[in-house]
């Protein structure tokens, strides 16, 4: 028999209809902030000893034996 593939638009536009409609109301039960306040962000720069000088760093294996 073969298989009958004629009901498959209907299912499959019906499933992304129901899903859309399930999404939009669990999305309209979340309360948003009206008008969200934007925080100054301010950069501070650190002085670091090792920022303008590079530094070596000794693995045990590069050491030299003993």
């Amino acid at each position: 028999p073969q298989l009958d593939t004629s009901t498959w638009f209907t299912v499959i536009t019906s499933m992304f209809l129901a899903l859309f409609i399930l999404f939009q109301i669990k999305i309209s039960n979340h309360s948003f902030p009206y008008n969200p306040s934007s925080k100054t962000i301010t950069l501070t720069q650190h002085k670091t000893p090792w920022e303008n000088k590079w530094t070596k760093i000794y693995l045990p294996h590069s050491l030299p034996h003993q």
